[in-house]
């Protein structure tokens, strides 16, 4: 198990380094062709905005990120949207004692997969100096399917200096709620749902 623990981390850590590489390299390679001043966001997302049923991404480790993982949920909850949280309503990996790695991933992922493509919108989490991986994945997910996807952010922390994010993470949402003060950030998100639809 011990072994499992340190390949996996050992894993994790190439591949945040291949991440990095990939940013770094992709900065020095000249654009020949000039770029969309923006890029829209898929027709799917925005043609229908009555579904009220969004699934949250966001990392779930920690007891800080499970509590702030919960304001965000009940926000979103005041405003008449059924959350999917997948620290309170799915499976985490330390529950689910006695079973196989392999288990642990099919049960995990089939379930949020399938909250995922239950849902009308994403809302994902992206703190941290690279967005939590996971979270990340849940947002192609989304995205790939046609889902509306909003982002929020109150971590000023960002690898590349001109850049909030990675742009395959960015141009994948609608909205990006981003203050560095957090309860600002929170009036600002209730500002928003007070006179948008997500």
């Amino acid at each position: 198990m011990k072994e499992n623990k340190a390949s996996l981390i050992i894993i994790k850590a190439v591949l945040c380094i291949l991440m990095l590489l990939t940013l770094v390299s992709c900065k020095k390679v000249e654009n020949t062709q000039p770029l969309p001043e923006t890029v829209p966001v898929s027709d799917k997302q925005t043609e229908n905005r009555t579904g009220k049923r969004i699934y949250f991404a966001a990392p779930l480790f920690s007891q800080g990120e499970k509590d702030y993982n919960l304001i965000i949920t009940h926000i979103l909850e005041d405003y008449g949207y059924e959350v999917f949280l997948p620290q309170r309503d799915g499976f985490l990996a330390p529950e689910l004692e006695g079973k196989s790695e392999k288990e642990l991933v099919d049960i995990i992922f089939s379930k949020d997969y399938e909250e995922i493509m239950k849902s009308d919108i994403l809302f994902v989490l992206l703190d941290g100096r690279v967005p939590d991986e996971g979270a990340c994945v849940e947002l192609g997910i989304a995205y790939g399917a046609g889902k509306r996807c909003y982002g929020i952010k109150s971590d000023p922390r960002v690898v590349e200096s001109n850049l909030d994010l990675n742009p395959m993470i960015s141009g994948c949402l609608i909205e990006l709620f981003e203050d560095f003060d957090g309860d600002a950030l929170i009036e600002k998100l209730k500002q928003y749902l007070s006179e948008n639809e997500l």
